[in-house]
């Protein structure tokens, strides 16, 4: 005789609702999956097939960044975007149809360069990081962060009719940057090594892509974020490589790299009720000094940000604080004899510089950012809470708390 097995489904999951067909799986929990607070960076290809299946899904806080419009080209592999919409904002657009598809979700967009004006405060909120990407900077910046904070981050990426999906785990290795060969970093040290590198710069390139494959790998994508939130097993630390032409796929698995420099993790953050519009670098010493009971203390910002331009030929010199990247290509040159100057970053404060009064902000660091106070045996990061609002928006009554 064949055993069967009886499956209990308590009342409350037997009402006909859109997600009725979803609760048929065992270990399905709608509740879990409408907590869970998803950030998607990047409003592509990839990134509308992410939004469709969350909204599809039933998440209900989603946080969308991509810094930018919608072109023509677009329509033809992005499912939310319509032709009126070109000219518009990507991460703006593609919130509002995500909403359209799933009203009960609360969809917040940021219309931002995710490497130099997102605040780390941003990956802290997330439970869930979804990568729809076309660039290796801003796939190690998310990585890096995502491990900072301790959050678990799901890459895609695809080309032509091929694509991959993998995820990564904080405090697990491998992570992305392990997976980085020669030919990755010799691209990446190309344009990282130049602090004026333009915001047109950075964009150039483009990729040639499908909505066939990015359906695919954005399935995948949302499947293993799904699978991990239900403790599932997922491709922690591996990728899935999917080759369109001979419709093969296969996991591949990554290696640590015991020299990463991505393998930072704050155990916590000390939240605080300030933002960056009025805080000072002076402010944030004081804290940390009394935190940490010693006058060692000093600050490390998360970032490179731009303090002075040194004409090499002249000597002039201009303060000028700002993102990396932020500035033009004519910014950048000498006005007085047309040389491209050199860049005097800022990373660190320890009370003796002469910008210590001026507000975070005014430095060039994003809102909702973490500054970490170090001393030789402590570090103290501080997430600037106060500006949880302005950044998230509607979801940021689901935020960090702070002191």
């Amino acid at each position: 005789m064949s055993s069967e097995t009886t499956i209990v489904i308590p009342e409350r999951e037997l009402e006909d609702d859109r997600f009725d067909r979803l609760r048929l799986i065992q270990w399905w929990d709608q509740e879990k999956i409408a907590a869970t607070r998803v950030l998607v960076v990047g409003a592509g290809a990839l990134g509308n097939e992410i939004l469709k299946n969350l909204a599809l899904l039933g998440f209900r806080q989603i946080l969308v960044v991509d810094l930018d419009s919608i072109e023509l080209s677009n329509l033809s592999r992005t499912v939310l975007y319509r032709a009126a919409d070109v000219g518009h904002e990507k991460a703006a657009t593609a919130a509002e149809a995500t909403r359209q598809l799933y009203s009960e979700a609360h969809v917040h967009s940021i219309n931002a360069n995710i490497v130099h004006e997102v605040g780390l405060g941003v990956f802290g909120w997330a439970d869930l990081i979804f990568g729809g990407l076309d660039n290796r900077e801003a796939r190690l910046w998310i990585n890096r962060c995502a491990w900072k904070m301790n959050r678990p981050w799901i890459d895609g990426a695809i080309e032509g009719i091929n694509g991959v999906a993998r995820v990564f785990l904080p405090g697990q290795a491998p992570c992305y940057e392990c997976t980085l060969g020669e030919t990755d970093w010799a691209i990446l040290e190309k344009r990282m090594s130049c602090n004026l590198l333009t915001r047109e710069e950075m964009e150039a390139g483009k990729t040639a892509t499908t909505p066939t494959v990015s359906s695919i790998i954005a399935g995948i994508q949302v499947q293993e974020g799904l699978k991990l939130i239900h403790d599932q097993p997922t491709l922690a630390g591996r990728g899935y490589v999917f080759e369109g032409l001979n419709h093969t796929s296969y996991v591949v698995e990554y290696t640590e790299n015991e020299d990463c420099l991505s393998h930072e993790t704050y155990p916590s953050c000390l939240s605080l009720d300030r933002d960056s519009i009025t805080t000072t670098p002076d402010d944030l010493l004081e804290i940390a000094r009394e935190k940490l009971r010693t006058e060692q203390a000093q600050l490390e910002f998360s970032r490179d940000v731009i303090h002075k331009l040194a004409c090499p030929q002249c000597g002039a010199e201009e303060e000028m604080f700002a993102p990396v990247g932020s500035i033009s290509a004519r910014q950048g040159r000498c006005p007085k004899d047309d040389t491209l100057r050199e860049v005097i970053a800022a990373h660190s404060y320890d009370g003796s510089q002469d910008f210590g009064n001026r507000p975070l902000a005014q430095l060039g660091l994003p809102a909702f950012d973490v500054v970490v106070a170090r001393t030789m045996r402590a570090e103290l990061p501080m997430l600037l809470a106060g500006d949880a609002s302005t950044v998230l928006g509607p979801l940021a009554s689901n935020s960090h708390k702070p002191e």
